[in-house]
């Protein structure tokens, strides 16, 4: 069993520059908010705020780095597949 990071969330790599988080980003809140999806309201607000905290943290350079820094030396658990 694999786990999940807040890069797989955004389907970006963990190279991915902070122009290339944002602009994925936006597509995934477009297709994703419960206002426009096709999904029923209780999972599009599930699958938006998990969107929207792996953007929180990734387009934040200070955040990103101690996220990076805990996936590579441990302190971090991440949500299981």
């Amino acid at each position: 069993m694999g786990t999940k990071t807040l890069y797989d969330v955004l389907g970006v790599s963990e190279e991915a520059s902070a122009e290339e988080i944002k602009k994925v980003f936006k597509l995934l809140a477009k297709k994703f908010h419960p206002d426009v999806t096709v999904l029923d309201k209780d999972s599009a607000e599930g699958v938006f705020k998990e969107i929207a905290g792996a953007y929180a943290v990734l387009s934040n350079e200070a955040e990103r780095q101690m996220y990076d820094h805990s996936l590579k030396y441990g302190g971090f658990k991440a949500r299981p597949e």
